[in-house]
């Protein structure tokens, strides 16, 4: 009998005014020629780092800016089209600082896009999960949860 290990990963929908941070990518699983898709920052979990630490980082990272947390916007639970699943912890952030520094490799661009442009992106089938689209809707939409909602005994605050 296989374990189910969900992959935990963590996403910021950081939001500047009417506008929402996208990372331009390569796709991996694309064949052939890699086109590129768009999503937010995100990325995995690594070990011994809590989700808030994570979701700074994956940012920074991926997209060369500094955030404020301003809440927990949910757990998004999809299976990729490879059988993957995944768990994502996604937060909503403003931009507080952009950092000169190279962007993780395969990331093409980080930039700031309207509603229309993401739901044009999401027509073309560009952006790299369903998830994309929904978190920023979900963002608009609702008020996230307290940072304090996130229990972590082992990285207390």
């Amino acid at each position: 009998m296989t374990r189910f290990l969900p992959h935990v990963t963590v996403a910021a929908v950081v939001v500047d005014r009417d506008r929402f941070l996208l990372v331009e990518e390569r796709d991996r699983l694309a064949i052939g020629a890699a086109p590129t898709v768009f999503n937010q920052p995100a990325g995995h979990l690594e070990d011994d780092e809590s989700l808030i630490d994570a979701v700074h980082r994956e940012t920074l990272e991926e997209s060369g800016w500094e955030i404020t947390l301003e809440g927990y916007l949910g757990l998004y639970i999809n299976t990729a089209p490879n059988g993957v699943v995944y768990h994502s912890h996604t937060f909503v952030a403003r931009p507080t600082r952009r950092i000169s520094q190279s962007l993780d490799e395969g990331i093409i661009q980080a930039d700031w896009y309207g509603l229309t442009q993401i739901e044009g992106l999401e027509r073309d089938g560009r952006l790299r999960s369903p998830l994309v689209a929904r978190r920023i809707h979900d963002a608009l939409a609702a008020r996230p949860y307290p940072l304090t909602l996130i229990r972590d005994l082992d990285h207390p605050s």
